[in-house]
């Protein structure tokens, strides 16, 4: 492990940041496939129940290390809300990944930055300008192109996953109000506190017992999706926008070749081209937002420079 970190340390923060986002596309695409699998047997419900439980031994080394400060916050209701909304998203998706090709559903899941960002104008008030609108219709159209409707059946699966996309794109939302003034183990903390109780609500009208091997999955799955949310947040906190959001296309890949090799899935062309229109339209959205704050933040800087000097 100190080899490890020593060598992370002389790698440049975009290589860093490229690497935990390789890492990222890994462990959420594994748990796509682990969800895919262990769905098979057991309730989707029951399945996300153990998913946000198996997420508490990521959390407990930073519980240990700082103690109750990790849930110091000013906004418990926002926290509750974005549970809540995560909950919603995280059963629908799981739901609809039982019956839904693992390429068709990542790509699928491309949309939720679309949807978040079209309601940050709303909520948040940011202003778009033609650049960022014509990358959203941009997006949705290669969403069409996914779903097709019309030319083949839309099944309820794809359907729960948009559904899901678009919540988890509210939560989105939420979570970038909440970055502003909160810590990312706080957030995360958070999430787990709230979403394992939420989550066990509607487990419990399906509840069947899971025998050691699907507990056993279940562990593997629930941690590798806790990780994979701070890994995500810490390589977009020490790398470019630029240098990482290119690497997350990488997970429709993943998605093809685990669905073809493991579930004998072969997804279609059209599955490619519509994911590749979401993802870059998604990929152009946040670079022009990190562009547009970062003009923000050295338009402030200048502004209390100037103010300095004329005192």
């Amino acid at each position: 492990m100190s080899a490890l970190k020593a060598l992370a340390a002389r790698m440049p923060p975009n290589l860093q940041g490229m690497a935990l986002m390789f890492m990222v596309t890994i462990f959420i695409v594994s748990m796509h496939g682990l969800i895919r699998h262990v769905a098979r047997e057991l309730p989707p419900f029951e399945v996300a129940f153990f998913r946000n439980l198996f997420g508490i031994p990521i959390l407990l080394p930073f519980l240990f290390r700082d103690g109750l400060a990790i849930f110091r916050t000013p906004r418990l209701r926002v926290h509750i809300m974005r549970s809540f909304g995560h909950v919603i998203a995280m059963m629908a998706f799981f739901y609809g990944l039982s019956t839904t090709e693992l390429a068709t559903a990542n790509a699928l899941g491309f949309t939720a930055p679309l949807f978040a960002a079209a309601l940050a104008t709303l909520v948040l008030g940011e202003v778009f300008r033609w650049r960022r609108w014509s990358a959203l219709i941009v997006g949705f159209i290669g969403m069409l192109i996914i779903l097709r409707p019309g030319i083949v059946e839309l099944g309820t699966g794809p359907l729960l996953i948009l559904g899901s996309s678009f919540v988890w794109g509210t939560v989105l939302v939420i979570i970038k109000s909440l970055g502003q003034r909160e810590s990312v183990v706080t957030i995360v903390a958070y999430m787990i506190v709230f979403m394992v109780p939420l989550s066990l609500v509607p487990a419990l009208f399906v509840w069947q017992w899971p025998n050691w091997e699907q507990i056993g999955l279940m562990a593997i799955m629930g941690m590798m999706g806790t990780a994979g949310h701070f890994l995500i947040t810490t390589a977009l906190k020490i790398a470019d926008t630029a240098a990482v959001m290119p690497i997350d296309f990488l997970k429709l890949i993943w998605a093809a070749l685990l669905g073809y090799f493991v579930f004998a899935e072969t997804p279609d062309f059209w599955t490619f081209v519509g994911g590749a229109i979401v993802f870059g339209s998604a990929t152009y959205i946040a670079l022009r937002e990190r562009r547009a704050a970062q003009a923000e933040a050295r338009a402030e800087t200048a502004a209390k420079t100037a103010a300095a000097a004329a005192d």
